[in-house]
């Protein structure tokens, strides 16, 4: 009987254990470049969801930037059909006019695609094949950009993405086990040009600071820095949990917050409230920041009569009294 290869079982035992909490109906979705982490989970899954008692089905998303993306899409897809995965897809999408930078603009359609093909076809949840190194480098550029405790959590093993559960069952697995899988598999990965291209900042920190690090201070850097995501997203669970409960009870009727019950909480839950508050209030997320909070918090602790406090899409917010006012309604 065949051996099987140490880094093919480590992919497979981490999805089934992302599986096994599943109680949703309905297949798992795989979102597949080719590139080696996400082609091993791909692989996995096709191993694993049958012996579960589920199907197991892949996408692939052509964004449409790099000369035979298509082809390379096609590709994917016609594998995937081959290994027997169902359903299978490969969407188009259009990245151009989005706001921000390529990186953010791809992402941004690629899930966007991501979410509604699960959508379309009921899926129980997506499945990405974010790896521990991948962990390392995203905590590791929250840490250089000032990134407060959200940033350092890094990515979450699971969370929901528009209402379909997004499962990451690769951040205890390295990207050397991913490669490592795919050649005992005998699969061949396509190697992405944009991971090693300097304009982007995660491929410096890919090919030049973490080496770095790893070099100065051992391989067990990339173990560290994924466990400061998890203990930090530990920390931040338990002071979301603390600021619900206080933003519930410093609520005022008028939709405004009561500035003395503000006053008493402490800095980082104060801070967790304003910040949920703003966004209630209908601020964009991903334009929300911390002097956005801090001009909030100010009104809170350094109320000397000031002006109001200005918040993404026009969105204003005084104080009158013991009470943080609501912008008002649009006439």
């Amino acid at each position: 009987m065949a051996v099987l290869a140490p880094p093919v079982a480590a992919i497979r035992v981490a999805v089934r254990r992302a599986l096994a909490g599943l109680t949703a109906d309905g297949p798992v979705l795989v979102a597949c470049s080719g590139g080696a982490d996400s082609l091993a989970l791909a692989d996995a899954a096709a191993f694993v969801a049958p012996r579960l008692g589920r199907r197991a089905g892949l996408v692939t998303v052509d964004h449409g930037l790099q000369e035979g993306s298509a082809e390379r899409a096609a590709a994917v897809a016609a594998w995937a059909v081959a290994r027997g995965l169902a359903p299978v897809e490969a969407v188009r999408v259009d990245v151009a006019g989005r706001p921000g930078g390529p990186e953010a603009a791809a992402r941004e359609a690629r899930y966007e695609a991501l979410v509604a093909t699960a959508r379309r076809h009921g899926a129980a949840a997506l499945l990405t094949g974010h790896t521990r190194d991948d962990q390392a480098e995203t905590v590791l550029l929250a840490l250089a950009r000032g990134a407060g405790p959200r940033g350092l959590a890094g990515m979450p093993a699971r969370r929901d993405l528009g209402g379909v559960p997004l499962l990451r069952p690769l951040l205890d697995v390295s990207r050397e086990q991913t490669r490592a899988a795919c050649a005992a598999l005998d699969l061949t990965p396509w190697v992405d040009p944009h991971n090693s291209d300097p304009a982007y900042a995660r491929a410096r920190v890919r090919a030049e600071a973490l080496p770095a690090l790893v070099r100065a201070l051992g391989p067990g850097v990339l173990d560290g820095l994924a466990r400061t995501a998890r203990l930090v997203a530990a920390d931040n669970a338990a002071l979301d949990e603390l600021a619900g409960a206080a933003l519930a009870a410093a609520r005022h009727p008028d939709g405004g917050l009561a500035v003395p019950e503000l006053a008493a909480l402490a800095p980082a839950v104060r801070g967790r409230v304003l910040h949920a508050w703003a966004r209630e209030l209908g601020a964009p997320p991903s334009a929300l920041s911390h002097r956005h909070v801090a001009a909030l918090d100010a009104l809170v602790t350094d109320w000397r009569g000031q002006g109001a406090a200005y918040l993404p899409g026009g969105l204003r917010v005084r104080r009158r009294a013991d009470r943080l006012l609501p912008p008002p309604e649009p006439s």
